[in-house]
């Protein structure tokens, strides 16, 4: 268990736009699902009836954490193989793609990032079925794309994404659920908007004061919860200044585990399945060494510190990040910094 603080943050953490947009979450999810669920059904009758050799995402930062995610569902559910593009093999080497009439997933907030339309074009020149998930209908990535998928988010000021991330992963959800006609994910993708409410109530305010004076840390998850790992370091560079890796609790009992010491901090995201077992022999180990470990255990369906909630696995790393992203939000006040505007950031990174 980890013990909460009572001492106030620095100023209201409640009054920044990434707490009130990550706190629109759920609406979003929702929008996104009743907008979309046609257009997913579509492509996933095309899909069964004409199954892609391989998938090829197309992303950065955020949203190519949102691709390990769907690297997952898909190989999970689906069986076939999922692989990250490099865009700047596209928009440096000005390399060409072999033909393949794959399925190319294109994730962004604002479909302008110059290195993601020339891995896009170049997918698409190569005869890929271009699905483009992306917030802003009226960008480049939009109108290139076969298969648009709003993401439905709305506007989002904060520099750190949030609302749009968790509706790129419940696009993703939807889409293997269309496309594996699964119904126990389709049935939990209709509960997800409340239960992102419910996830967003928890209090992580343990993990506050685990993290207020901390410089380095670890965040571990597996299978479907790596992404999230991800997520999570990425946002704790952004908006905490933290100096955050993210490992799967499979790697990082090698080289990592090699400088993990007595008093280290670790935040560990652990699904209800035998993937979360993994992390919570991971979490153990680390506690072992005297750590400072805050696991996430879904398995214990909220009765951990910090807590998180039991559903269906392949969502339950959804409603994890949920209940980070207002946690990170309190902790960048905590530490004295603006979580809507991290330093040296841009809403849009136009990498070439």
């Amino acid at each position: 268990m980890i013990a909460t603080t009572d001492q106030p943050p620095a100023k209201d953490a409640t009054a920044t736009l990434m707490h009130a947009e990550a706190a629109e979450a759920g609406a979003a999810v929702a929008r996104l699902l009743a907008a979309n669920r046609a257009t997913l059904a579509a492509l996933g009758e095309r899909l069964r009836a004409a199954p892609p050799a391989v998938v090829v995402t197309c992303a950065r930062g955020s949203s190519d954490h949102a691709a390990t995610y769907g690297k997952y569902l898909i190989e999970t559910f689906i069986g076939v193989p999922v692989a990250s593009a490099a865009p700047s093999v596209a928009s440096v080497y000005a390399a060409d793609v072999a033909p393949s009439g794959g399925l190319c997933i294109a994730i962004s907030q604002s479909g302008r990032s110059p290195d993601l339309l020339a891995s896009v074009a170049a997918q698409k020149a190569a005869g890929a079925h271009v699905v483009a998930l992306v917030n802003d209908t009226t960008s480049p990535l939009a109108e290139t794309a076969d298969t648009l998928v709003p993401l439905m988010a709305g506007p989002e000021r904060s520099v750190a994404a949030t609302k749009s991330y968790i509706a790129a992963l419940a696009a993703l959800a939807l889409l293997t659920a269309e496309w594996s006609q699964d119904a126990a994910l389709t049935e939990a993708l209709d509960r997800l908007p409340e239960r992102l409410g419910a996830a967003w109530a928890l209090d992580w305010s343990g993990v506050v004061a685990l993290l207020r004076d901390a410089s380095n840390l670890f965040v571990i998850g597996r299978g479907l919860g790596f992404g999230m790992a991800q997520e999570a370091a990425l946002k704790l560079k952004e908006t905490c200044a933290l100096h955050a890796e993210a490992f799967s609790s499979a790697e990082v009992r090698h080289g990592p585990m090699a400088i993990v010491d007595a008093g280290f901090p670790l935040i560990a995201f652990a699904t209800s399945d035998q993937a979360g077992d993994g992390v919570r022999e991971a979490a153990a180990e680390f506690a072992q060494r005297d750590a400072r470990v805050a696991l996430a255990d879904a398995a214990q369906d909220g009765a951990g510190s910090p807590a998180a909630l039991r559903d269906h696995p392949a969502l339950e790393p959804v409603l994890m990040i949920q209940s980070f992203y207002r946690m990170a939000n309190a902790l960048s006040v905590a530490r004295g910094l603006d979580p809507d505007s991290p330093r040296h950031l841009s809403k849009v990174t136009k990498t070439l």
